[in-house]
């Protein structure tokens, strides 16, 4: 598979790594100092403590020609000037990332037939020019990177994608309601995101019952707000189940080693930028049903 991945953060250069080590054409996207590092060492990984191994990953400043698959690794802030660039570029174009203003968006300037919905189930962070990631990534977690197709179809390119990833030791699936699992999933991280950051960190809002009722409060807002049930169906217990049963568990999970070394820490102005923009996104749709 020829393959772009356009991003080289810490799951843009996870994924590459992974797809240049199976055996694919793959060319990472990245510019400034990034691409100036990547150049001169490759993709460095460290897989939590261990040492720093180095992936030779081609690099590149700007798309070129045509790929079979080109993967966008970005935050949706920054998805516009993505759009722009990859306008006339062949090849169908898979969006990793946070997104809630639905396909719609993406296909009106690359062109519909080319977009395919998806998720990076990963973590890290970057140290440096070096990828420090939980051995618990979409390589490895028992929880598999969704995919879909905008429709809902299971089509043969969705089948081969997947496929191709598998075979890569990504642990992928295909989601059928992958639009409805993006939306879901912002309608959660969009206050939960914000309230971390407004309390301080993770353990600092699990400490302010009130703010954590607070955030319950819009979670299901804009839960009720959506024209489609949650997915995963798992999600329709933030409405259902009674107010202190449920600000009790998130004030748990708040303290817990996932939520405080997961990215809910990072304060960072891009951080910051993608939940608005998300919320943005959130308020959109609900005002448009």
């Amino acid at each position: 598979m020829k393959l772009l991945v356009y991003g080289a953060g810490v799951c843009g250069s996870l994924f590459a790594a992974r797809m240049h080590e199976a055996g694919h054409d793959v060319s990472l996207l990245a510019r400034g100092a990034r691409l100036t590092a990547l150049r001169r060492q490759g993709v460095q990984l460290a897989e939590e403590d261990d040492p720093v191994r180095r992936v030779p990953v081609p690099v590149t400043e700007q798309p070129d020609g045509g790929y079979d698959l080109i993967t966008v690794f970005v935050r949706s802030h920054q998805v516009d000037a993505v759009l722009e660039s990859l306008a006339g570029v062949q090849g169908d174009v898979l969006f990793l990332l946070n997104w809630a203003a639905g396909p719609e968006t993406l296909g009106a300037v690359i062109g519909h037939e080319r977009v395919l919905l998806g998720f990076p189930a990963t973590g890290g962070t970057m140290d440096g020019d070096v990828v420090r990631y939980r051995r618990t990534n979409f390589i490895t977690r028992r929880v598999a990177m969704p995919i879909g197709e905008p429709d809902g179809r299971t089509t043969p390119r969705l089948e081969r994608i997947v496929e191709t990833f598998r075979t890569a030791g990504i642990n992928a699936k295909a989601e059928p309601q992958m639009d409805a699992w993006l939306r879901t999933h912002a309608a959660f991280e969009v206050p939960l995101g914000q309230a971390v950051h407004t309390a301080g960190g993770p353990v600092a809002l699990a400490d302010t019952p009130d703010a954590v009722s607070g955030m319950l409060h819009l979670m299901r807002q804009n839960l009720a707000a959506m024209e489609t049930p949650p997915v995963p169906r798992a999600f329709a217990a933030l409405r259902a189940l009674p107010q202190g049963l449920l600000v009790a568990v998130l004030r748990r999970f708040l303290k817990s080693p996932t939520a405080v070394h997961s990215g809910l820490s990072d304060r960072s102005p891009a951080t910051t930028a993608e939940l608005e923009r998300l919320a943005e996104q959130l308020g959109a749709r609900a005002g448009a049903h």
